[in-house]
């Protein structure tokens, strides 16, 4: 393709959807970006052009066709409603919007490039799995509900459309938790709780991708016209007892049977929500393999896993003491343990030496 490109980047209204389309407009490589989403975004969108559109609505169709799109960028697939609103319009903008921008890419003569970002989610979580998926690994337990399910539909239209159209250029990214400042996800929030529940017995493995990290793939994979599933995530792996040790937080050992039900009283309480994958990852953990991504994508991320998370952990505040007394509360709301001996929350922080 090359100069005088014309890329369409769908969730701008979010913060990283708006960054990556400012920082690409600004690309000598492109020629113009338009921005789409269904409320206008919050910040400075620089160059990109907005597009108020529902791509859950056929009309996508005629912005692409209108604005002679030749590469789209799907950073539409989120983890967490927000504005979006409940977990059903979620899901309709997570499954159908992505049908439906797909469906309009493959009657664009003109689209030659289609990048999605998914996420690692897809591979799921549980006792089962390896100690680190590659690209052409299936998740041990397919998910049946929530943005796990959302991750794997969406990704199943992106091949299907890939086969329909074998000329055009389709990269899938399955990024790693991202992670920074700017993001919102159930992950961040959970992190960010000033005390930290954990699955008593467990402490997963984690992998993490900086937004900065997310905000320079995209653009590699745009501008090298990069074709293929990858892994992206930061080097190394962090252990969740590792990183709250290095917060400096508070942590609270729940029984695993425990662990739903207090998900649900932090949704109550709107501190953060614990979906089912959150909670299986927080269980089990998971690991990606990123040699595709550096021998194939040709990308490597600036920041580690451990570099991102403390880049992270530098901008939450100071925990509260009103806020831990709050949720050590909470253990009047979980279900015993056995019969005999009903749950109990343990309260242990340090850092890490």
């Amino acid at each position: 393709m090359g100069a005088g490109r014309t890329v369409l980047v769908t969730g701008v209204s979010r913060d990283l959807g708006r960054t990556f389309a400012r920082t690409l407009a600004a690309d000598p490589g492109v020629d113009r970006v338009i921005g789409v989403d269904v409320i206008p975004p919050r910040g400075d969108l620089g160059d990109v052009t907005f597009v108020r559109a529902d791509i859950r609505n056929p009309v996508i169709a005629k912005v692409i066709a209108k604005e002679d799109v030749d590469a789209v960028v799907h950073m539409s697939v989120i983890a967490t409603p927000g504005s979006a609103g409940a977990r059903g319009t979620m899901k309709e903008l997570n499954v159908i919007g992505t049908m439906q921008l797909l469906a309009a890419c493959q009657k664009a003569e003109q689209v030659r490039q289609v990048v999605v970002k998914s996420s690692t989610t897809a591979y799921g979580a549980s006792s089962r799995d390896p100690a680190m998926f590659t690209e052409d690994m299936e998740p041990r337990r397919p998910p049946r509900s929530g943005y796990a399910k959302d991750v794997n539909e969406v990704e199943r239209y992106v091949r299907g459309f890939a086969r329909r159209r074998p000329d055009v250029k389709v990269s899938l990214l399955r990024c790693a938790n991202v992670i920074g400042p700017r993001v919102v996800s159930p992950l961040a929030s959970y992190f960010r709780l000033p005390v930290i529940p954990t699955v008593l017995g467990f402490d997963p493995r984690l992998q993490f991708l900086h937004e900065a990290d997310l905000n320079r793939v995209l653009r590699h994979a745009v501008l090298t016209e990069a074709n293929g599933t990858f892994n992206v995530a930061g080097d190394g792996l962090l252990m969740l007892s590792q990183a709250l040790r290095r917060m400096g937080r508070t942590s609270v050992p729940v029984p695993g049977v425990a662990f739903g039900g207090l998900g649900s009283v932090l949704k109550s309480a709107r501190l953060t929500d614990l979906p089912p994958e959150l909670v299986a990852f927080l269980t089990y953990g998971r690991g990606v393999d990123t040699t595709r991504m550096r021998t194939e994508l040709g990308f490597e991320p600036s920041y580690t896993t451990a570099e991102a998370f403390a880049e992270f952990v530098g901008t939450l505040p100071p925990g509260s003491r009103r806020a831990e007394s709050a949720l050590a509360a909470l253990a009047e709301h979980l279900p015993p343990v056995d019969e005999d001996r009903p749950a109990q929350l343990t309260v242990a922080g340090g850092k890490d030496g």
